[in-house]
């Protein structure tokens, strides 16, 4: 991908993901000239400010509860740097490279738009550590999603002064270290900046952009995987049928239907009308329905990211018309519409897992496919268990989901003295999200594997081979490239782990 120049209003899901998952010295990082110029005004109006010497939340007043402690312009660069200190107390895992990366592209988009007050100076400090790999290190857990992602970003921002610490060249160390490895010099911060840097959407925005990401991936995985069983289990494309959907039109179910209908295109393993056997289970019969709601929470999820991508969402913010400045105190900060959409993704991809795992129980268990296979896939049971206890961590997964699907922005808790008296919890929706996708993507890597076991059984049934689905074909493929047929009991983990492997690699093309 070329260069990236930042202008705070075109910053696109395909940039963010070359970046993420990009190296240093990949594509770089600039900003554009109209945004150069609209953060010197911004910064310019806070200098003004400071002369004039009028008050204003977080330049010359304390934070949250403490916004009605006037600070003298004698202290205010000391309450940017204590604002970043006081505030990094993150626990939990870091976040990995990626997640970083994107975390500090979008905090950087954010800025650009020059609402925020931030100097020229340290916004491009922020840029020269994203190109040169100095990545700071943050921890997942800390934000309450109001007043942003006060917690997590504060540690970010230390390694902008030299504290903290941060990830350079694979080693981790501390922040004033990994600048100075990297040939850079840490800031010291200006009225507003410690503000600035701290408060905002950009840790659930990054997160949930990147789960967003793969989870258009995964439904598109699913509807292959829902395939193949279909094939292995003899099922009928009847109810993929253009009319049907037709006339019950939500965009996604007739999407989904179509790109089914596409997936099994040339395929011989299904079975025509059948008048002792007119329609299957649920969980093959409805996947347009149950796949296709699933993708309106991928839809909607990925509009809302597209808005807030490209926002301002610090407070307060600064207003320049001529000489007239304004500071508006607001609440852009909030996360409720991002927590709100990643409770709803989260809810939806643990649907996704649990219809997948029920036609993986319908793979192992013969009564449920009418004999058409052996008892857990062995065609030698009692001696061998088979496929059996695949389904068991399938369940075991589809089990914790249920439980991270809980909504976390149904829940808040008053902070700052109450004067934060309302929070989103989005942090917490985006890291849950997380958990939920990766359970999903390895059900779906069970059921594939589950399905190639399958089909591979089937076959050996038939009379003659039969030809599997333009669309099913390279999953079927990709899965025996790295997995055996298992004819007796081995050890399975090492199977798992390479169909996993299939699920993480699978990407769809085109744009986002």
């Amino acid at each position: 991908m070329d260069d990236i120049i930042l202008d705070g209003e075109s910053l696109t899901f395909e940039q963010v993901m070359s970046v993420a998952y990009g190296k240093p010295g990949g594509p770089q990082v600039a900003l554009g000239e109209n945004a150069r110029a609209n953060v010197l005004k911004a910064a310019a109006a806070v200098d003004a400010l400071l002369e004039r010497g009028e008050i204003a939340y977080g330049i010359t007043t304390g934070f949250g509860a403490f916004k009605d402690k006037i600070i003298s312009r004698e202290e205010v660069e000391l309450l940017q740097r204590n604002i970043v200190l006081s505030h990094a107390v993150g626990v939990g895992d870091p976040f990995d490279v990626p997640t970083t990366r994107a975390i500090m592209l979008i905090r950087a988009n954010t800025l650009a738009r020059g609402f925020s007050g931030i100097r020229l100076e340290t916004l491009e400090l922020i840029l020269a550590c994203l190109n040169k790999g100095v990545h700071p290190v943050i921890p997942e857990k800390g934000s309450l999603g109001a007043s942003g992602d006060l917690a997590p970003l504060a540690h970010f921002a230390c390694v902008l002064i030299g504290e903290g610490r941060a990830e350079f060249g694979g080693k981790e160390m501390p922040g004033g270290d990994a600048l100075s490895a990297a040939g850079l010099l840490p800031v010291s911060l200006k009225a507003k900046e410690g503000l600035a840097l701290t408060n905002g959407t950009t840790i659930m925005t990054a997160v949930g952009l990147l789960e967003t990401a793969k989870a258009r991936n995964l439904a598109d995985l699913a509807d292959i995987a829902g395939c193949l069983t279909l094939e292995a289990v003899n099922g009928t494309t009847a109810a993929f049928d253009e009319r049907i959907h037709a006339v019950r039109p939500h965009p996604r179910q007739v999407e989904c239907a179509k790109n089914l209908r596409s997936i099994l295109e040339g395929s011989e393993m299904t079975r025509g009308f059948d008048p002792v056997n007119v329609q299957d289970a649920y969980t093959l019969r409805c996947i347009p329905q149950v796949h296709g709601a699933c993708r309106d929470a991928v839809a909607y999820a990925k509009w809302l990211l597209k808005i807030e991508l490209n926002s301002v969402t610090d407070n307060p913010l600064i207003f320049v018309e001529g000489d007239n400045i304004e500071v508006i105190s607001g609440g852009n900060f909030h996360g409720e519409p991002l927590a709100l959409a990643f409770d709803y993704l989260a809810i939806a991809l643990s649907e996704l897992a649990n219809i997948s795992e029920r036609r993986i129980m319908r793979l192992t268990d013969e009564a449920s496919n009418s004999r058409v296979l052996p008892a857990f896939l062995t065609e030698e049971g009692g001696l061998n268990s088979g496929f059996m206890i695949v389904q068991y961590t399938a369940a075991a997964l589809c089990t914790e989901n249920k439980v991270l699907a809980h909504p976390a922005s149904v829940d808040t808790i008053p902070s700052s003295a109450n004067v934060e008296d309302h929070v989103s919890m989005g942090a917490t929706a985006a890291i849950k999200l997380r958990s939920v996708r990766r359970n999903l993507e390895t059900v779906l890597a069970l059921e594939a594997f589950c399905a190639a076991q399958a089909v591979d059984l089937r076959q050996k049934r038939l009379d003659s081979a039969r030809k599997l689905g333009i669309g099913t074909e390279p999953l079927y493929t990709a899965i025996r490239q790295r997995i055996p047929f298992i004819g007796v009991d081995e050890y399975m983990k090492d199977h798992i782990d390479a169909a996993v492997a299939v699920a993480k690699g699978f990407a769809r093309t085109g744009d986002f």
